[in-house]
């Protein structure tokens, strides 16, 4: 019966995201635990980039990981592929919290200093991260997503237009503004210092 279990675990790690799907629609949870298992940490590291609090980001994951169980049918393998649509969805979450919570928030452990680094250091690295936290702050929504998904992520502009449900050309000419205001915002708070 062990071997089994090991044969099924193996069938399973070869699968792809959309035949583990198709598994989870009929009701199998390991294939769900598996899908789980395989993208847990890519969409908890995008939560958290998008809502800049890491217990807030857990949790808007694991309800999108719920959700998945308990309503399969809402993915459509041939529509789009599991981790474009799947990122859609945990996107469409974060944001839908963000706007229910207020928007000067910081990122929890934001102003913490690292034990490791001198203290001259670690005001320095602080200063840094507030300045980029800032920039990036100053972005408009689709163009703090669209940096998230292409520079944080690694998604191909492709997979990141898919996602956002834009043309690849107008998210890259979302990436060239967003890239200039970056520069700018970087390049004033740098004169101001």
């Amino acid at each position: 019966m062990l071997a089994v279990s090991f044969l099924k675990e193996d069938i399973l790690k070869v699968e792809s995201d959309e035949q583990l799907m198709q598994r989870v629609q009929a009701g199998d949870a390991l294939a769900y635990d598996q899908l789980v298992r395989r993208h847990a940490d890519r969409f908890r590291l995008l939560a958290i980039r998008t809502l800049g609090n890491t217990a807030l980001a857990e949790d808007m994951v694991q309800e999108c990981f719920v959700k998945l169980w308990t309503r399969p049918q809402s993915f459509d393998a041939e529509k789009s592929k599991f981790t474009t649509w799947f990122y859609r969805v945990v996107v469409n979450r974060c944001l839908d919290e963000k706007r229910r919570k207020s928007p000067a928030q910081m990122p929890e452990g934001f102003d913490k200093a690292d034990d490791r680094v001198t203290a001259d250091k670690a005001i320095e690295n602080n200063q840094a991260t507030a300045h980029i936290h800032k920039a990036v702050n100053s972005l408009k929504e689709n163009q703090k997503l669209a940096v998230t998904l292409c520079y944080f992520d690694g998604l191909s502009n492709a997979e990141a237009a898919e996602i956002m449900g834009l043309k690849v050309k107008a998210l890259e000419s979302l990436l060239v503004r967003a890239r200039a205001k970056l520069r700018d915002t970087i390049a004033k708070g740098r004169s101001e210092v």
